[in-house]
């Protein structure tokens, strides 16, 4: 695995665009909703602790830094590292020096804080679990967290600091798009659009460090599980704690809820496949790009790079609670999205954006994942769920970093 892949892993570097897209078939979530359509249900009365995620918790720090701050720590603009020993004393460093902006972070805790953004009230019907330090950056995290109106319960640890994402950000531009003329051919320009240059370094440290017999176990932890009907967990943390994952899945199956989980990586589907294919029986909608679609479809010898066809064969592997059929969601890009359903495929095409309105495309897939829940946990038709999944997106790209704007606007 290399560093590069780590840090795309924990810093949530995943591309989705979003999207208006028409109408779709009503599809059913399970078996026993084969005689009631979603949309005739009465709306679902939300509360806390619906919605349970578990997985690496970071502090993402971001600030405009200067060139001499890059070569002191011998920095790449548009590069993604792990931090290695050199780079220790950076954090501390970015927040002295610079003006920082802090965000709770992470593929999974970004999923559940856009779940939780796109509901608005309740408050705290999200739940996080993860692991951090018992430090200054961990205080702030927390703080974050609430901020976001999610229920963290972290498990507080002093032998890792709080894992932690720096956003160095290079250039005049922080919050829009760049355009280079590259080449002239005939009278006509050519141009790319670049975002402002960002140097990402992330330190994992106590995200690592979850504990199953120390947290999840804990009786009053293990109530809050209980409480949810939708669970999220990113494929990142089949690195961390598998026996965690797998406690979580098995009660979802055992009671019948819904447990969902990304393909996040194509570091996960290659190294990390027998792990991800110890939750796959439990696995009631399953995430994942195109890239990590194919990926995966080359580990399982599935024999096609064809993403549809990807979809359905991953949509009938063996599953454990047959009263729900699994649900397969690809995102491709500004391409459109795939749903995989039984012997159905659904495709919603995504919205045209304008490249001048794409700011940053960090933790975009993090949050069409979090849109999608967000509908998951109000019973929503599954339409209805990709339409706020690419709505999220869409939200996201046009800002900096996983963060967005006080209230949603989508009906």
């Amino acid at each position: 695995m290399t560093a590069f892949h780590k840090v795309i892993a924990t810093c949530s570097v995943r591309t989705a665009m979003a999207s208006d897209e028409p109408k779709a078939k009503k599809l059913k979530l399970s078996e026993d909703e084969k005689t009631e359509s979603p949309s005739k249900k009465a709306a679902v009365k939300l509360r806390p602790n619906l919605l349970f995620g578990m997985g690496n918790p970071l502090l993402d720090i971001s600030a405009v830094v200067d060139k001499d701050f890059l070569d002191k720590y011998s920095l790449k603009p548009n590069d993604q590292i792990l931090a290695e020993d050199k780079h220790k004393a950076l954090f501390d460093e970015l927040v002295k020096k610079f003006k920082v902006e802090y965000h709770a972070g992470g593929a999974t805790q970004n999923s559940i804080k856009i779940a939780q953004w796109m509901i608005q009230e309740p408050h705290s019907v999200g739940t996080f679990f993860g692991c951090i330090g018992k430090d200054k950056f961990g205080e702030i995290l927390k703080q974050k967290a609430e901020e976001a109106h999610v229920d963290a319960h972290y498990y507080e640890q002093d032998e890792e600091p709080t894992g932690t994402c720096a956003a160095c950000i290079t250039g005049d531009n922080r919050w829009g798009i760049k355009e280079r003329v590259i080449k002239r051919v005939n009278s006509t320009c050519l141009i790319i659009l670049f975002p402002p240059p960002r140097s990402l370094v992330a330190n994992l440290a106590a995200a690592n460090c979850y504990k199953k017999d120390k947290h999840l176990d804990l009786d009053e932890n293990w109530e809050l599980v209980e409480k949810a009907k939708v669970y999220y967990i990113a494929g990142f943390f089949l690195t961390v704690s598998l026996e965690s994952i797998l406690k979580v899945a098995k009660h979802a199956s055992e009671k019948n809820k819904l447990f969902c989980m990304n393909l996040s990586a194509p570091f996960i589907c290659q190294f990390f496949k027998d792990n991800l294919m110890q939750v796959m029986p439990y696995i009631d909608v399953l995430f994942g790009n195109e890239t990590e679609a194919s990926a995966f479809a080359k580990e399982q010898d599935f024999e096609t790079k064809d993403i549809k066809e990807i979809a359905k064969k991953a949509q009938a592997l063996p599953k454990v609670n047959a009263k729900r059929q699994r649900i397969v969601v690809f995102t491709q890009g500004k391409d459109e999205t795939i749903m995989a359903l039984s012997d159905k495929i659904e495709t919603f095409p995504v919205l045209k954006i304008d490249p001048k309105d794409i700011v940053d495309t960090n933790g975009a897939g993090d949050a069409f994942v979090g849109g999608f829940l967000s509908g998951l946990v109000q019973e929503k038709p599954l339409e209805q769920c990709v339409r706020a999944a690419h709505y999220s997106a869409n939200v996201i790209i046009r800002r900096a970093g996983c963060t967005f704007p006080e209230k949603p606007d989508f009906k």
